[in-house]
């Protein structure tokens, strides 16, 4: 007599836990961009102390904002650089870091409270437990990472160390590159209970390793304001590379320290990304999914064209940001490919 399957009788609610961890993924391209108008405002070291939980209020009385300042004046950045700001003026920058630290806690409330309650009811698909805990805790330590950040331009700085400003948005994307593709599983998963989660194939391994590589020479281009460096394009100055670069004696340390070798690398590695991603959204296309394949091409070519308009208009303001924004777009789109790609059959599951 037949008898049905275990995937057909469980309590689980694929869609519904997909739908909240897409959710949380707008929440994280809302704080890529927050960060991004941070770092570009020069706000990032208003708060000179981390406080996870007692934090969470701003300065309420007049007291607690001449304290809040008085802290912010025994830093370099204040005593080299702003030296002589106003109050209100302090208050703009403390503003975009206190947004960017208030939106973390609330998309930490927003993923570590639903997966309790989820949990809870039995409602995550069998498998996806451990994976949604291994996310809250990377979600965990991007706090600390946070913090380890701000604390290297607290002290002999007058700025955050690039690096550890790349080690920080690269970890906030993994985690919204992790969320989309369990989230694409989980909509695999409610639209076939037999199905089997996706495996990243070669392609989308190249692919997104270029994309990241390039999305961590941004943050050094960011980091290091190398993006004032050279305005022009495609020539740096009148030269496709400034023979006059003073270099710093070893090829990793220009690659990494030298703000003309960043922005250099940043210019023209983007179309080693580019090329890659293409080829995986020809690979998206020929397995049936065109939108997929499209969104990667034309968000890869908005990239690149937004990357050249921030160079060419002096790194404005809106236009860096909209570079930002649509690199973590583009990196959904990339997953999306991605995991396109990596679908595989569904197969019979042993009762």
């Amino acid at each position: 007599m037949l008898q049905p399957s275990a995937a057909f009788m469980s309590r689980a609610r694929p869609r519904l836990v997909a739908k909240w961890l897409l959710g949380v993924a707008v929440l994280i391209v809302l704080m890529v961009v927050v960060g991004g108008i941070t770092r570009l405002t020069e706000s990032g070291l208003s708060i000179t102390s981390w406080k996870p939980i007692s934090g969470t209020l701003p300065p309420l009385t007049d007291a607690q904002w001449q304290a809040e300042f008085e802290a912010y004046k025994q830093i370099p950045e204040y005593q080299e650089i702003n030296r002589g700001m106003t109050l209100a003026g302090f208050k703009t920058i403390f503003f975009w870091e206190y947004v960017h630290r208030l939106l973390g806690r609330v998309i930490g409330l927003a993923f570590a409270l639903p997966l309790a309650f989820f949990a809870a009811k039995r409602w995550i698909p069998k498998g996806y437990g451990r994976r949604l805990v291994a996310l809250l805790l990377l979600g965990g330590l991007q706090g600390a990472i946070g913090w380890w950040m701000v604390a290297s331009g607290l002290v002999e700085r007058t700025d955050v160390s690039h690096v550890r400003l790349a080690v920080h948005l690269s970890v906030a994307l993994l985690i919204l590159a992790g969320l989309v593709w369990t989230a694409l599983d989980l909509l695999q998963l409610a639209r076939n209970p037999l199905s089997v989660a996706a495996k990243l194939k070669p392609v989308a391994i190249v692919a997104l390793a270029a994309l990241g590589v390039q999305i961590v020479w941004g943050a050094f281009t960011a980091g290091l304001n190398a993006g004032y460096a050279f305005s022009t394009w495609p020539l740096m100055g009148d030269e496709w590379f400034p023979r006059a670069t003073p270099m710093l004696g070893s090829p990793v340390a220009d690659a990494v320290d030298n703000p003309i070798v960043v922005q250099f690398i940043h210019r023209w590695f983007a179309f080693v990304a580019a090329a890659a991603l293409v080829w995986l959204a020809a690979r998206a296309v020929k397995s049936g999914h065109p939108r997929a394949g499209v969104a990667v091409i034309l968000l890869t070519g908005l990239q690149i064209s937004l990357g050249v308009a921030t160079l060419t208009t002096g790194v404005a303001l809106p236009v860096a940001v909209a570079h930002q924004a649509n690199a973590a777009l583009l990196l959904i789109a990339a997953v999306w490919a991605a995991h396109i790609v990596g679908e595989r059959a569904a197969v019979l599951r042993p009762r």
